[in-house]
């Protein structure tokens, strides 16, 4: 099968564009062959294991798994992760988040090292990329997966930085009188999409990423940034902050919820195609 081959046979199910940067993409990782190669014909020149292999991943892309869990690899902030089917693909509104926070801590200039916790870290991604920016932060990383949080701990190793890992239920966090606050940054993408939503999504998602890690009830939409929030309120040094992906159409709830709250300096972002899609709170 060459690069046109496998091209032809998933724009049925990707359309056009989508499915050349999915035939790219497993070219490049899985075989080493840059654009260029590709447009020498290099594709032709695979061993008979390679073809056998790039049959079994046509197969399972025809599935509708994504690309990224066939290759077990996500792009995320220039570097690559490891993922499978425990965590969430990583997406470029998380990587817009994890910008927002690295430029506004690089922007103080009293030199604190800053202590940031990351609730619900699936692939690690956030915590990563925030320990490998922030060269002097100390890092904490919670999820209530154990199968997700050892894909964490090794993106960490394979990143070279340091991250400490802790199972934790976001919905059941050990709250303590004597907890002293000491977080920073506490940022979380949580679970956000109601139930109700589903059918408006993408097979290659419903059928194939942890839907712990997606979906919420239609009744209560803001039930895991209620109670990371509550926890904020003890955990957060005072000028701390709290910074979550959200889901657009709750924006404005959540932004009522956390001054009710008493949080301040509240700020709603939109991402790269205009949606409201992070905000962020100060303790």
């Amino acid at each position: 099968m060459t690069y046109h081959q496998l091209y032809r046979l998933l724009v049925p199910l990707y359309g056009d564009g989508e499915a050349k940067a999915v035939a790219r993409m497993v070219y490049e990782v899985r075989f080493g062959l840059s654009l260029s190669d590709l447009l020498l014909g290099k594709d032709t020149q695979l061993s008979a294991d390679d073809q056998a292999q790039l049959e079994e991943i046509a197969q399972r892309l025809l599935q509708a798994e994504p690309v990224q869990y066939v290759l077990g690899q996500a792009t995320f902030c220039g570097h690559d992760f490891f993922v499978n089917r425990h965590v969430l693909i990583p997406r470029p509104e998380t990587e817009e988040l994890c910008r927002w926070i690295v430029e506004s801590e690089n922007r103080k200039v009293n030199g604190e090292n800053c202590s940031v916790l990351d609730i619900g870290t699936g692939s690690g991604c956030i915590a990563i990329t925030l320990a490998a920016e922030l060269s002097q932060a100390q890092v904490t990383a919670w999820d209530i997966s154990a199968e997700a949080l050892r894909v964490a701990e090794e993106n960490a190793r394979r990143s070279h930085v340091h991250v400490s890992f802790e199972q934790v239920d976001a919905l059941h966090i050990p709250h303590s009188s004597s907890l002293v606050p000491h977080f920073s940054i506490l940022v979380s993408n949580p679970p956000y999409i109601c139930l109700k939503e589903r059918d408006a999504m993408d097979a290659n998602v419903l059928e194939h990423e942890p839907h712990t890690a997606l979906f919420v009830p239609d009744d209560d939409p803001l039930l895991f940034y209620r109670a990371i929030a509550q926890y904020g309120r003890e955990a957060l040094k005072d000028g701390g902050w709290l910074y979550f992906e959200i889901n657009p159409l709750y924006a404005e709830p959540l932004c009522d919820m956390l001054c009710a709250m008493r949080f301040c300096h509240v700020e709603i972002k939109t991402d790269q195609y205009g949606k409201q899609r992070m905000i962020r709170a100060q303790r």
